[in-house]
């Protein structure tokens, strides 16, 4: 994918910092595209987080739509120098990353909050490096890329969770997240004992949707979707972004109509699923459910 079409989490707040500057100036795209001798396309781009925009270019459009703070405007400069080296996902372990899915990656790393319904699997940023390599140990090795490298992705990603001012972990996960038996029942044991300890952390909150939930608090859990928010340093406020998994495609969706009705989606399961101490109390269960049965296996 070439540089410039490579959308990370900086490019995408430059963007909404731009939008917000032609917004509060009151012109259209088209008109701000003639300030820096460009197309309306071009500026659509800008703010959709595709291709680039020279420092020289960003001054001037920010001066003329009356944003002269020198503060704000070194904070479009600062954005503008996007962390995306050339090469980084081409290298070591980041090579296991899919092309739609560095993006998400990438946002993970810059929010300060993530909102995760999932179905079947635990959900990766709370995923044990034993139950990891069992989801990938039947997958073959592709352009150099192994079950190591696949694994080390996985984990990497955990880092967020362990950072000075870590985001905000809310997860609404299936029932079947925790019976689907991806590794030994060792193995399923631990991942649960790993998600209880977790869910004690001020930062995680694991809520957990049971297959039989009583009258009244029964919603169906769907698609697997996230709702992330990236603070932004400059004024157009927080980004903003759903990701959702279709059949064939990755979307990630930022207008206001879509995030609406993720939202409601978000309150509607969040509403019928366990609540988090319920939530604790069943995956002990289900953890002793994996003792057993891994006792009965050895013995």
């Amino acid at each position: 994918m070439p540089m410039a079409k490579m959308r990370t989490a900086r490019k995408l707040l430059l963007g909404r910092e731009i939008a917000h500057m032609i917004e509060t100036a009151d012109i259209s795209q088209a008109d701000a595209a003639k300030i820096i001798e460009s197309s309306q396309s071009r500026i659509a781009g800008l703010i959709s987080g595709m291709g680039t925009i020279s420092v020289g270019d960003l001054d001037l459009l920010a001066t003329r739509l009356g944003f002269t703070d020198d503060g704000h405007r070194e904070t479009l400069r600062e954005l503008r120098r996007d962390n995306h080296k050339r090469g980084f996902w081409s290298t070591g372990h980041n090579r296991a990353y899919a092309e739609d899915l560095r993006l998400l990656i990438d946002l993970e790393k810059h929010a300060d909050q993530i909102r995760q319904s999932e179905v079947e699997v635990v959900p990766g940023l709370l995923q044990t490096e034993a139950y990891a390599r069992a989801m990938h140990a039947d997958q073959p090795e592709i352009d150099g890329v192994t079950v190591e490298d696949r694994v080390a992705a996985r984990v990497a990603r955990q880092d967020i969770l362990d950072k000075s001012e870590p985001p905000t972990i809310q997860v609404v996960m299936s029932e079947s997240c925790l019976r689907r038996m991806w590794a030994p029942a060792d193995v399923m044991q631990q991942q649960i004992e790993y998600l209880i300890k977790l869910s004690n952390r001020p930062n995680v909150m694991i809520q957990v949707m049971p297959f039989q939930a009583p009258p009244g608090r029964r919603s169906p859990l769907g698609t697997r979707f996230i709702l992330l928010r990236v603070p932004s340093p400059g004024a157009a406020g927080p980004l903003e972004l759903a990701y959702a998994e279709g059949q064939s495609e990755i979307r990630y969706l930022d207008d206001k109509k879509a995030l609406a009705a993720h939202e409601t989606a978000w309150a509607r399961i969040t509403n019928a699923a366990l609540r988090f101490d319920e939530s604790r109390k069943f995956m002990k269960a289900v953890s002793r459910d994996y003792a057993e049965q891994a006792k009965n296996t050895t013995s």
